[in-house]
């Protein structure tokens, strides 16, 4: 079983409302061969939300506890977004998954970028506070364009 972002799977949980669907994400959900979670839904944020982003670090900064999680209207959602990925890290394990597919540049989800603070649409490298959460718990994570690469390099 693969966890992955509910987003890919064609959800309407971003922050603003949308889907980032992608296909051959959201047939192996519909195949019931991967489930989803959205870390920050799972954390009570609302959708759509205001964005957010990591200040002081990333994702493992956040974890440490010197980094924090602040939307556009300088409102500390930190707790949200560790409660999230928690109860993420909680989904994954309950279905056995080795494997999670998480959507690139979020604060919660990006496995390699994410915005660098500033809300300037600029990225850094790094991780989001779930992606760093179950790497630090031995799963394995990868972003939907790593995935994507790796079922052509299989077929």
């Amino acid at each position: 079983m693969i966890v992955m972002s509910s987003c890919l799977a064609g959800m309407k949980v971003r922050y603003d409302g949308n889907a980032n669907t992608v296909e051959k994400i959201r047939q192996l959900v519909e195949e019931k061969k991967a489930v989803t979670v959205c870390p920050e839904v799972l954390g009570g944020l609302p959708t759509p939300r205001n964005p957010a982003e990591i200040i002081g670090g990333d994702g493992e900064a956040v974890l440490d506890g010197v980094a924090r999680v602040v939307d556009n209207t300088g409102e500390d959602v930190t707790d949200a977004f560790l409660q999230g990925a928690y109860k993420a890290l909680e989904v994954v394990q309950q279905v056995g998954a080795h494997t999670v597919v998480l959507k690139e540049n979020s604060p919660s989800c990006g496995s390699h970028h994410i915005y660098t603070g500033e809300f300037n649409g600029m990225k850094k490298p790094g991780a989001g506070v779930t992606a760093a959460l179950l790497r630090r718990n031995g799963i394995h994570v990868l972003s939907e364009e790593n995935f994507l690469r790796y079922i052509e390099e299989i077929r």
